[in-house]
């Protein structure tokens, strides 16, 4: 019966845990890639954000129709036995999707702060654009990417929409607490829902407070 009721909470740190580490070296390498073109900076920037301002179902209906069963990625993953839909995968797929935009445009901002001029120096002093990321800009843009982390990581813990449309709410599977309080609800068990909601909040809560905290220590 514990289990049964920690298995929630459990389910959905797991899949933000994971979410954001993908979320983190994807948002930073697009980031960092896109602030280099030359040209097609906008597109690539609306289709990355687009996840952002669409209804987290209408997002999860797209996963559906990429990567479902019926769609050719998905017909070719089933040639392996591998499907994706209603599985734990696929609420992490969801949690990537709707998070990475947040990871992005954080590390975007931070990375068009650092100075140029520094950039310029390292060139001429002939580092390669592996090190004049690692050893300048990302050093200089590292609160910004930490903000980004925490967003990506709060928004991937409360992602409801495109989880339960395309993991759907299984319990034990991909039951997080978002679909646990909808379940609740429905269910007319309203206790429970609280509890849940009380849960959600507190994560969300302190893990904004760690961050302002460690943001403040940083600048002094």
């Amino acid at each position: 019966m514990i289990m049964d009721t920690i298995l929630p909470l459990y389910i959905s740190c797991k899949t933000a845990v994971l979410a954001t580490v993908i979320t983190f070296f994807s948002g930073i390498g697009l980031a960092y890639g896109i602030s280099r073109l030359k040209t097609g900076q906008d597109i690539c920037d609306a289709v990355i954000m687009l996840p952002m301002v669409l209804p987290p179902t209408v997002v999860g209906f797209f996963l559906l129709l990429l990567l479902g069963k019926r769609s050719s990625i998905g017909q070719f993953l089933l040639r392996f036995d591998i499907s994706l839909v209603f599985t734990w995968y696929g609420a992490v797929i969801a949690a990537v999707i709707v998070s990475l935009p947040l990871m992005y445009r954080t590390a975007r901002g931070a990375f068009d702060q650092v100075d140029i001029n520094m950039i310029y120096a390292a060139r001429t002093l002939g580092s390669s654009e592996w090190k004049i990321f690692w050893h300048i800009v990302f050093p200089n843009s590292r609160q910004g990417i930490l903000a980004g982390t925490i967003l990506a990581f709060t928004r991937a813990l409360g992602e409801f929409g495109a989880t339960i449309m395309f993991a759907g709410n299984i319990p034990g599977i991909t039951q997080t607490m978002s679909t646990a309080i909808y379940a609740a609800v429905q269910a007319n068990d309203y206790d429970l829902a609280f509890r849940w909601v009380q849960v959600i909040v507190a994560f969300s809560f302190s893990t904004i407070i760690a961050m302002n905290y460690w943001l403040k220590r940083q600048k002094k």
